[in-house]
């Protein structure tokens, strides 16, 4: 197996990384689980009236897990190993957030859990880190969705420090 040289775990919705992650975990074979499999499993996974639909109309806001694994496939190959891309920790940008609120004052009062995360953010420590230029302007949407997919998954007291990207 080749091994990417950029973190491609960044290049995924949370909800393909799952798809991927229990895919991985559910396959009863020695072959590894490649992108072009998983697209396959997907696609079967839906009825045929969806993809009938998917084919003829490419306008939605949000990217189909079909375009995004299409896009994927494109930029890395259908036989990239597809479990290269589960994402086990933060982004980069979540990770720099996570680390400014564990070091603010303002909420040393708390366990830096997931859920304390989410409350500085929305307290507006990510608007901060857009205005000294450390995240982009319009990232603040972005990161509430990763967290609150690391919340589903992990639960809103799951330690937000186990989850930063050390690079």
């Amino acid at each position: 197996m080749i091994h990417q040289p950029i973190d491609v775990s960044t290049r995924i919705s949370p909800e393909l990384s799952d798809i991927i992650e229990h895919l991985s975990n559910d396959m009863d074979t020695d072959e590894p689980l490649t992108l072009s499999t998983v697209r396959g499993i997907v696609a079967d996974m839906l009825p045929a009236a969806f993809n009938e639909a998917e084919a003829l109309h490419r306008f939605d806001l949000d990217e189909s897990l079909l375009d995004e694994l299409d896009a994927l496939i494109e930029e890395y190959g259908e036989h990239a190993s597809a479990i290269e891309f589960v994402q086990h920790e933060a982004s980069e940008a979540l990770s720099r957030v996570i680390e400014t609120v564990a070091g603010d004052d303002r909420f040393a009062e708390v366990p830096l859990t997931l859920a304390a995360v989410r409350e500085a953010i929305e307290a507006g420590v990510a608007s901060e880190l857009a205005g000294a230029g450390a995240l982009e302007e319009d990232e603040e949407a972005t990161l509430l969705d990763e967290l609150d997919g690391l919340i589903e998954r992990y639960g809103e007291l799951a330690l937000a420090e186990n989850f930063i990207r050390f690079e």
